[in-house]
C-alpha cells in the first residue's frame, strides 16, 4: 500500500486518512478539566503533533494502550498551531502493519546510510590514530556500544533524531575533519579523529531509545547531568585504562567540556587548542547542513520552505535549477 500523506507535506486546511507511526502517546486533562489524547505521529520525512480533543473514559482506556513504535490509521484536519502544523484527529485505531499491506520503511525516519557501512568507517578511522592510548580510547568505547549505535538517534528532536542518526553525524564529522587536516597541516589528526568519535558518545547514556532509534525522552543521568558531563566522568575511566598521561586525559575532557563553545549550550569552558576548536565547528557545521537538507527536502525548486527553528526562524530558499 502506498502510502499517501507524508508529514513533510502536511498543508494546513487539508482533511486526511492515513497511517502514520505513534511516539509519546499520552491522556491529558486540560485546563478545562476535559480529557483529550495528545500524540507524536511519525513517518520518515518527520513527525507532527496530533490531539483528540474530548475523549470519554473508554476510548481513554483504548488509547492509553498505544505504544511508541506501534502504527495507527488516522483521519484528521491539519490545523496550526503557534506557527506549528498540528493535526486535529477526529478518529484513530492501532493498524496491523502485514494486514494493512504497509512498507515499514515509510515510517522510520533513518539515516540515509547503512549502520554497518557508518560503523566499519568510524572503526577504520580509529585504526589510523597513530598513538596507541588515544587509539584504545575510541576503539573500547567503540567495541563497548556497537549494539546501541547500530540504532541510535543523535538527538531526542531536531537534528539527527533518526535511526543510526548518531552514527550519521560522527561519521560526516570524521570524514570532514579528516579533510580539514589536509588544510590547516599543524591540526593533529589522531586528536581530531578520538575528538569526534568520543564527543558525543555518552548521548547512548543520555537519551532514551527504542531500537527504531525513537526517542520517549531522557534517562534520569541525562536530565541531570547531560552527555557532555557524562562524557567528561567516562573519559577519566577510559584515559586511566588506556594507560594516557594526566596531560592526554585533561586535554580530551575538555574537548568533550567545551565543544558547545557557550556556558547556555552546556559548555562551561571554550575551546583552548586548535583540535578542540577544529572538533566545535565540525559539530555545529554537520548540524546545520542536516537541518538545512531536511528543511529543503520537500520544498519544490525556486520556492522558500516554512521557518525554521532550529535556523534561527529563517525561511529557507530552493533554487529553481535544483
Amino acid at each position: 500500500m502506498n502510502k499517501e500523506y507524508y508529514v513533510n507535506t502536511l498543508q494546513v486546511g487539508e482533511e486526511l486518512t492515513d497511517f502514520f507511526m505513534v511516539k509519546g502517546p499520552s491522556v491529558k486533562i486540560g485546563s478545562n478539566h476535559k480529557t483529550y489524547f495528545d500524540i507524536t505521529l511519525c513517518d520518515k520525512t518527520g513527525e507532527v503533533n496530533g490531539k483528540k480533543w474530548d475523549v470519554d473514559e473508554v476510548e481513554a482506556s483504548n488509547l492509553g494502550k498505544l505504544k511508541d513504535g506501534d502504527i495507527v490509521k488516522v483521519r484528521a484536519s491539519v490545523s496550526e498551531w503557534n506557527n506549528i502544523k498540528q493535526l486535529r484527529i477526529a478518529r484513530i485505531r492501532k493498524a496491523d502493519p502485514e494486514a494493512d499491506g504497509l512498507e515499514m520503511s515509510d515510517y522510520i525516519k533513518a539515516a540515509p546510510e547503512a549502520p554497518q557501512s557508518m560503523y566499519d568507517f568510524i572503526w577504520d578511522k580509529a585504526q589510523d590514530i597513530t598513538d596507541e592510548g588515544l587509539k584504545q580510547v575510541c576503539t573500547d568505547a567503540l567495541t563497548e556500544n556497537k549494539e546501541k549505535l547500530m540504532f541510535y538517534p543523535g538527538a531526542m528532536r531536531n537534528h539527527h533524531a533518526e535511526f543510526a542518526g548518531l552514527l550519521y553525524h560522527t561519521k560526516r564529522m570524521l570524514d570532514l575533519g579528516i579533510r580539514a587536516c589536509e588544510v590547516y597541516t599543524d591540526l593533529d589528526k589522531d586528536w581530531v579523529i578520538c575528538g569526534v568519535i568520543m564527543h558525543d558518545m555518552e548521548k547512548l547514556n543520555e537519551i532514551e531509545s527504542n531500537e527504531l532509534g525513537m526517542s520517549g525522552g531522557y534517562t534520569m543521568k541525562g536530565n541531570l547531568l547531560g552527555h557532555i558531563v557524562l562524557g567528561t566522568i567516562r573519559m577519566e575511566e577510559r584515559a586511566k585504562k588506556a594507560g594516557l598521561s594526566e596531560e592526554k586525559t585533561v586535554m580530551l575532557q575538555h574537548m568533550i567540556l567545551a565543544h558547545h563553545y557557550e556556558p547556555e549550550f552546556g559548555s562551561p569552558v571554550r575551546p583552548m587548542f586548535p583540535e578542540a576548536e577544529l572538533l566545535h565547528y565540525l559539530d555545529m557545521l554537520d548540524a546545520k547542513m542536516f537541518d538545512f537538507e531536511a528543511a529543503l527536502e520537500s520544498v519544490d525548486g525556486g520556492h522558500f520552505s516554512e521557518r525554521v527553528r532550529t535556523l534561527d526562524n529563517r525561511m529557507i530558499y530552493k533554487p529553481s535549477f535544483k
